[in-house]
């Protein structure tokens, strides 16, 4: 409104339509008004604990409690009796007033196992609205979205037609004029109702755009112009399949706390489009800059389409292995574990998926069978690289021919994989020794790498391969597929050595008080010297 006021125009929705939408009360309100099909709840003011519980009773459990100014999952609690309603209804009011500076809330039916399906629409200041097809984001934590595509999985032509008809009607209904979105929470039989509208351009707009071929930002700036929307909705197909994966500063192993600090090395994947599959990096950060606790921990949101749902996870899982980061932890290794999460690539989704998935948070994991052999035959060229370029070296004895040991013995943390590696052309050929002794099939590994590229990009037995590398003493560590692992690659006479070594010991931190994430002191309750008991408070 200042900005009008100002002769200046703002691109993006007017404020009417942007106060209609912002209020969750009155956008259901105003949803229901549009015959836009709405969760059974109460939209009023809830006065006390004891309404609430009123008011749940007769929805039936179990139900959502939420801010009515609410975002971000911020002030919702979910309560499945009597005790929780009261509980969880003082506890999203505190955290409204909070967060939001508005303690109003309101109490509907929560969906059990559902989905978080979107539409993406787009008006003009002429009264054409249309919509851009559905983004599904089911695939939380915390109810903040980690990974969306486009299409849903879920929807046939007939249900994305409706919803899309449902969002055209509500973005009409308050006179909306820019790109917005409209949410809608889905069962898994495809019934749906209206969740809430975004009066703006969302973080996972960059999936539609590859499966519309419609610039979402472009059409922005047209429509604050005044001009007339150039597509109909007749325009509009949907052509494969495209996902997008949140990249954050977080540490995923120590259940995604904040990750603060420089960024030492960023080095995304190269962005590009061949042979159908195109790959895209929407970042706002470089090399050398600093994540600081002020701002949003996200660094990049990476993005591939592809001609099928297949097609598109597959690139994505390439690209997130050959995503480097360094200076502060991120949540690469999670992601590029989900992109190979069999239910995930079912496209069998729910927003209670990674809860229910990775129900004791993610931790390190031990590659086994198929991933372990193939961290072991890179980590075998690699190292062969390393020692030819050793032999390069000027000022060595000479005299006598170095004749290289073919039999190695690859190291996985304490994981032993025996093979054989020689170099053939430009590439290597690995075979593993099998238990009876023998050795079982070729494999042939092709690369440009050379020592000290952050990633080792090439093909085994012709399929992409990427694997980020990092140096550790005597040897180095790969991160591939959500593994990272210590690997030393022995002749087989220092493995015999390297086997009687002890493992070292961790130090000991249990007279240390540590912090876990950045954060202010607010009190010290005891003062140097003093004796203390079990259970005080420090």
């Amino acid at each position: 409104r200042a900005l009008s006021d100002a002769g200046i125009v703002f691109i993006g929705p007017n404020p009417g339509a942007i106060a209609a939408m912002g209020d969750k009360i009155e956008s259901k309100k105003a949803a229901a008004k549009a015959k836009v099909s709405t969760v059974p709840g109460f939209l009023g003011v809830i006065e006390d604990d004891k309404h609430a519980v009123k008011i749940a009773d007769e929805i039936g459990y179990p139900v959502m409690i939420k801010a009515s100014a609410g975002g971000g999952g911020k002030g919702m609690r979910i309560a499945h009796s009597v005790t929780e309603v009261a509980e969880g209804f003082n506890l999203a009011k505190a955290e409204a007033k909070a967060s939001f500076g508005d303690d109003r809330v309101f109490i509907e039916k929560f969906i059990v196992d559902p989905r978080h399906i979107e539409i993406q629409v787009l008006g003009d200041k002429h009264g054409n609205v249309i919509y851009l097809g559905e983004r599904e984001c089911s695939i939380q934590r915390r109810n903040q979205k980690v990974i969306e595509e486009a299409p849903s999985p879920l929807l046939d032509e007939v249900t994305r037609r409706k919803m899309g008809e449902q969002a055209v009607a509500l973005a009409k209904a308050v006179n909306y004029d820019s790109a917005g979105t409209v949410e809608f929470v889905a069962g898994q039989d495809k019934s749906f109702y209206f969740l809430e509208m975004n009066t703006r351009l969302q973080v996972e707009h960059p999936v539609t755009e590859m499966v519309t071929g419609i610039d979402l930002v472009e059409q922005m700036i047209r429509v604050a112009a005044g001009e007339q929307l150039q597509i109909a909705q007749k325009d509009v197909t949907l052509k494969g399949w495209a996902v997008e994966s949140r990249v954050y500063a977080e540490d995923p192993f120590r259940n995604f706390l904040p990750s603060i600090g420089r960024l030492v090395k960023y080095r995304p994947p190269a962005e590009s489009s061949a042979d159908g599959v195109t790959v895209r990096n929407d970042t706002g950060v470089q090399e050398g800059g600093e994540i600081s606790m002020f701002y949003d921990p996200m660094i990049a949101k990476l993005v591939t389409h592809g001609p099928s749902r297949a097609a598109a996870i597959q690139a994505q899982a390439h690209a997130l292995d050959a995503f480097y980061v360094d200076g502060i932890r991120h949540n690469i290794p999670f992601l590029s574990a989900l992109m190979t999460h069999p239910r995930w690539r079912e496209g069998n989704l729910s927003t209670g998926f990674i809860a229910e998935e990775f129900p004791q948070g993610f931790g390190a994991r031990t590659p086994e069978g198929e991933v372990a052999r193939r961290i072991a035959a890179v980590g075998a060229a690699i190292d062969r690289v390393i020692g030819e370029r050793k032999r390069k070296i000027s000022g060595q004895m000479i005299g006598r021919a170095v004749i290289r040991e073919r039999r190695r013995c690859v190291w996985l943390d304490r994981t032993e994989i025996p093979l054989d590696v020689i170099r053939e052309g430009e590439g290597f050929v690995v075979r593993f020794v099998e238990a009876d002794g023998s050795l079982g099939a070729a494999h042939q590994l092709l690369s440009s790498w050379i020592p000290g590229e952050p990633v080792w990009e090439g093909t085994l037995d012709g399929h992409p391969v990427a694997m980020q590398v990092r140096a550790i003493p005597n040897g180095f560590r790969l991160a591939h597929q959500g593994y990272e692992v210590a690997v030393n690659v022995f002749t087989e006479r220092e493995a015999t050595a390297a086997r009687w070594m002890k493992e070292g010991d961790k130090a000991d931190t249990g007279k240390k008080v540590l912090c876990p994430m950045p954060g202010l002191v607010v009190s010290i309750a005891v003062t140097e010297g003093q004796e203390v008991k079990a259970g005080e408070t420090l």
